[in-house]
């Protein structure tokens, strides 16, 4: 009888193409999931994640589920994904779920932190997890004016890096949260889910704010135009983390 699991995985995403899986390359997180699960249960088996992240981005607690017909506990399940997986991919922990539980469906919440170095150190241990600032000081009450024009419910168009985003580009931003913490600026994003690109356009477009290229009003003007090319760059992979999904 099939149950549905789910499991709740950390992954170092430098070396790595994104979690979803594509047709030219293993080298994605959902593959290497999907292929140690294989081995175990001696058949395909599909792992749907809550968010599918890009291309050198990390997590601490992404969400995925699966479906499988096993004898073997959650716990066995666990410690034998953790026996075989690369060292930078990790199972956190695996559940019985219930039968309509579906990771990305179900999500309530996704928290994101984005992390920029702004001293001149060079970082050499968290090199992979920090974007590393050299532009100089950022205004940091700018930052977190801009930040809170771009709560709530709007369309985000002009932070989406799909230019044929076909579906509603809509989306609702609980919280971003711009903080300092010693040498860093750390950027918290809390919605129920995000556009490809979005957090790390974000980001980009909030440093130029910090730079004084544009004004914290100017996030209205950029939410109305809907054009992709009036925001501001996409910031590096490296520094961005998938913190938490939340389910109600």
């Amino acid at each position: 009888m099939l149950k549905n699991y789910r499991m709740v995985i950390q992954y170092d995403g430098t070396r790595y193409n994104g979690w979803q899986k594509q047709g030219d390359t293993d080298n994605t997180i959902q593959y290497k999931l999907e292929a140690i699960l294989e081995r175990m249960l001696g058949e395909a088996c599909d792992v749907h994640g809550a968010g599918r992240t890009d291309a050198g981005v990390h997590a601490r607690g992404q969400v995925a589920q699966f479906r499988a017909d096993t004898d073997l506990t959650p716990g066995q399940i666990c410690d034998y994904m953790n026996e075989y997986l690369p060292d930078d991919i990790g199972v956190l922990r695996v559940d019985e779920a219930g039968p309509r539980f579906h990771s990305r469906y179900n999500a309530s919440q996704k928290y994101y932190l984005y992390r920029i170095a702004t001293d001149k150190s060079r970082h050499v241990f968290d090199r992979k997890y920090v974007y590393t600032y050299r532009g100089g000081e950022l205004d940091l009450a700018a930052m977190q004016k801009a930040a809170a024009l771009l709560e709530g419910e709007h369309d985000f168009k002009s932070f989406c890096g799909n230019p044929h985003m076909k579906k509603s580009t809509v989306r609702s931003v609980r919280s971003i949260e711009v903080s300092a913490h010693g040498d860093e600026i750390r950027l918290a994003f809390k919605g129920e889910g995000f556009l490809q690109y979005m957090v790390r356009i974000l980001v980009g477009t909030l440093i130029e704010v910090g730079e004084g290229k544009r004004t914290p009003e100017s996030m209205e003007e950029l939410l109305d135009a809907r054009s992709r090319v009036l925001a501001g760059p996409t910031a590096p992979a490296r520094g961005l983390t998938l913190m938490e999904v939340s389910y109600n």
